[in-house]
């Protein structure tokens, strides 16, 4: 049953995934719908009461985590840390508005939702909880669609991966703060939490680049063991960030940012080439065990209300919080409309957050599902409204191979946020 669960799920996701391809959304938004559809939404749950027993589930919640750690962690690797020199300034001050307001309208919206939903723990954590819910950026789907459209090449596409890279950092603290609000995570563990990344970044990150160099200097290639030394390494790390509170999936892509890029370049073309395939397959799992907690079958006239009030503070929280400041941090108005938009991918991070809501007892099954709802549109609408903010025509000019950020584009230079 695990294999029969497994072969419908990768169907499902591929079909899907090629229909939203082909209208111009990312994959994995036909993959997100494929796990709804294969939820309890369609023939009164008979679809998976069929093909995902109780005794089946654990097996495929297993494959899920599988996969979305070895997906950080390749998008960990691939991180082009060229792409952030020289604009980090203005990454914090945008990553700090497209925050703050989704978060703090977030917020009240959660005041009001707190009166017909039911959750356990304190108003305050459901509060918090659904304020941070609401300032996810999705980062791998943001990449995606960067590297879809040529975008990452360019210096807004740079901002938008260095704004993305900061937000969803200060997200998951904020969760973990959520976590030991809620009992589940003890507050000592929690402040471990700066210590590690520091160490990570300024103790083990050096470490790793002197050994690479060291192997350099004798001309040997990397052995074949370092493969598995860096899935070691990328496993321990999400232990430790999931034992930390900040869940493992922060820990898996900060064992791949770590990894320094000179002289594991071979390393690096072989892991990527090995186990980015696995990742991409099993992502879909974890889109199907999210769905198998989607019920759309008993959705309200009230629900639909809520839902319309979810999108709207959710995708104009995100977009004019990042588009005033970008503003002034100096951006053009062309720049600060398409960073606005880049900051609406949710997809696989904002699932996962709510997956994290579902299990405290944060969210109910309802507002779950709405949320999910909320994850599926605000994503599908990024790539339109792309589109027309950032059209193609503004890449055609460029040369071709260009990497660099700094590439002349029309806008005001300088601002408050410049270095």
């Amino acid at each position: 049953m695990l294999l029969l669960a497994l072969a419908v799920i990768l169907v499902a996701a591929q079909v899907l995934g090629a229909a939203a391809r082909r209208v111009g959304q990312p994959p994995v938004v036909g993959e997100i719908a494929a796990g709804v559809l294969l939820g309890p939404t369609l023939f009164a749950g008979a679809v998976p009461e069929t093909l995902f027993p109780q005794d089946v589930r654990p097996g495929l919640a297993a494959l899920a985590d599988l996969g979305v750690a070895v997906f950080m962690l390749v998008i960990g690797m691939d991180l082009d840390q060229r792409l952030l020199r020289g604009q980090r300034a203005a990454a914090a001050g945008v990553a700090a508005g497209s925050i703050a307001l989704p978060f703090a309208s977030g917020a009240l919206l959660a005041l009001y939702l707190a009166r017909t939903h039911e959750t356990t723990g304190t108003t305050l954590a459901f509060v918090l909880f659904f304020g941070a819910a609401m300032a996810i950026t999705a980062f791998p789907v943001l990449v995606r669609v960067l590297t879809d459209r040529g975008m990452h090449r360019i210096a807004v596409g740079g901002l938008a991966v260095a704004v993305a890279a900061i937000g969803d950092a200060v997200v998951w603290c904020l969760l973990a703060a959520v976590l030991t609000l809620t009992g589940e995570q003890s507050g000592w563990q929690t402040v471990l939490a700066v210590p590690y990344l520091l160490v990570m970044v300024f103790a083990v990150r050096p470490a790793l680049a002197t050994v690479a160099a060291a192997l350099a200097r004798r001309g040997r290639p990397l052995p074949p063991s370092a493969l598995a030394g860096v899935v070691v390494f990328a496993a321990g790390s999400g232990a430790a960030t999931e034992w930390l509170g900040l869940h493992f999936i922060f820990g898996a892509f900060l064992a791949g940012a770590v990894i320094p890029r000179a002289g594991t370049e071979a390393l690096r073309a072989e892991i990527v080439a090995r186990i980015r395939p696995l990742g991409s397959v099993l992502l879909p799992v974890y889109f199907a065990v999210a769905g198998l907690a989607v019920d759309l079958s008993t959705v309200t006239v009230t629900a639909v209300g809520e839902l319309a009030l979810i999108l709207l503070i959710a995708v104009s929280g995100k977009f004019l919080g990042a588009y005033a400041a970008a503003r002034a941090c100096g951006q053009s108005s062309r720049h600060a409309a398409t960073l606005g938009v880049l900051m609406n991918t949710r997809g696989l991070t904002e699932l996962i957050v709510l997956d994290i809501g579902l299990r405290t007892g944060l969210l109910d099954t309802a507002l779950y599902s709405l949320m999910v709802v909320m994850t599926i549109v605000a994503t599908a609408m990024t790539g339109p409204l792309l589109h027309v903010v950032y059209p193609p025509r503004l890449l055609a000019d460029l040369p071709s191979g260009v990497t660099h950020p700094r590439v002349p584009e029309p806008g005001p230079a300088g601002g408050a946020c410049q270095p």
